[in-house]
């Protein structure tokens, strides 16, 4: 099948997050604009190696839809794969490779599926938004969104986010936020520490505080019809203090991270950090400061859009659910996008050795795919 040959193309291009996808995001271009669409290339304004591709096709004053998808991949190194990740292998009707879950396949089927249509004969707008660095935290989407805002481009209001869901129609996702806290003291020869103050002792009262706010937060539950964790999660990821055993510690850091839920503002819990730190009765000597890192909106669509009622009759189960992971979709709800997340394979898979994709499912997406794109726009 083509779309498996595709795939493997896409796939042999090592796009991890650390590394440039500018070879990836020129053969996806060319692909599309061999099928008819306008393409534009937005390169990152601070790294020239990162590029978020647009494709457009269909009458520019009409809505349409949106087809979304990152072109960046997680690491590999350190696990424990049984053939090249970035080489597609066939084996038992799984077709392995980093990638190929989350999620080039659903690129690439997408490229296979519009393949199959006349786009001078759109009724409605159709956009296509590939986006880099989605696996460390959206940022593609989230310079794209700038950038869009700064032009006053707009884009149709409903898009697909093909993250892998075994094709169940998925309209909500907790967001999440990291920030760094840093504790400030004086450093002093560890024989005479009363002339110092410690900032490990001063973060050893800040852990405190940390963990009372992530008790408070865990009373606060809502949509638990959907979430395995309807509450705002609270992890305290990386700590580091310190320079020599013999000398009272100046510095020590703190990374978080937390996860609003659907529907919150990411920065509430930001807010009460930086209100409870500011109250918080440090050590003599002392300081703290906190800093805001990244901000991944959550993504909350409303039931019963025209496009779940499209896409239901493609999906596995018969209602909408939640993904405990996030996505694109949070960010381009500030361009007032309504996004559902739906694609072929599994999550259960990505990220990890041997992620695969089944065959069968590749080459049902590009069918599906065709549909539902002459369903919204032809």
């Amino acid at each position: 099948m083509e779309v498996i040959d595709t795939l493997a193309e896409m796939i042999a291009f090592p796009t991890v997050s650390n590394r440039p996808i500018t070879e990836l995001a020129s053969m996806v271009a060319h692909r599309c604009e061999s099928l008819g669409f306008s393409v534009e290339m937005f390169v990152s304004p601070t790294d020239p190696t990162k590029v978020n591709v647009v494709c457009s096709a269909g009458p520019e004053d009409s809505d349409g839809l949106i087809l979304s998808g990152h072109m960046d991949v997680v690491p590999t190194t350190g696990q424990p794969w049984s053939s090249d990740p970035f080489r597609l292998t066939a084996r038992d009707g799984n077709l392995y490779g980093r990638g190929t879950a989350d999620m080039k396949g659903f690129i690439a089927s997408t490229i296979h599926a519009l393949g199959r249509l006349d786009l001078s004969a759109l009724k409605q707008q159709l956009v296509l938004v590939w986006t880099h660095d989605e696996e460390v935290g959206c940022q593609g989407s989230a310079q794209l969104v700038k950038e869009l805002k700064r032009i006053d481009r707009r884009l149709p209001s409903q898009a697909i986010i093909g993250e892998p869901t075994d094709f169940r129609i998925l309209r909500m996702h907790p967001g999440h936020v990291t920030l760094k806290i840093t504790a400030l003291g004086e450093a002093a020869h560890s024989s005479k520490p009363d002339l110092g103050a410690s900032a490990i002792k001063a973060m050893h009262r800040i852990l405190g505080m940390v963990e009372k706010l992530e008790a408070d937060l865990q009373q606060d539950r809502r949509l638990e019809e959907f979430l395995d964790r309807p509450w705002t999660t609270l992890n305290a990821g990386i700590i580091s203090g310190g320079k020599a055993i013999n000398l009272v510690a100046d510095t020590c850091e703190l990374s978080l991270g937390y996860r609003p839920l659907p529907g919150d503002d990411p920065l509430d819990v930001f807010r009460q950090l930086n209100e409870r730190l500011q109250e918080l009765k440090l050590p003599p000597g002392t300081s703290a400061k906190i800093a805001l890192m990244n901000v991944t909106p959550s993504m909350l669509t409303p039931e019963g859009t025209d496009l779940q009622h499209t896409l239901i009759q493609h999906s596995s189960h018969d209602t909408c659910s939640a993904a405990s992971f996030a996505t694109d979709g949070g960010n381009f709800s500030e361009l007032g996008v309504n996004s559902l997340i739906f694609g072929p394979g599994s999550i259960d898979v990505a990220h990890k050795a041997d992620e695969y994709i089944r065959a069968n499912d590749l080459i049902s997406a590009v069918g599906k795919l065709e549909s539902i794109v002459r369903s919204r726009c032809l």
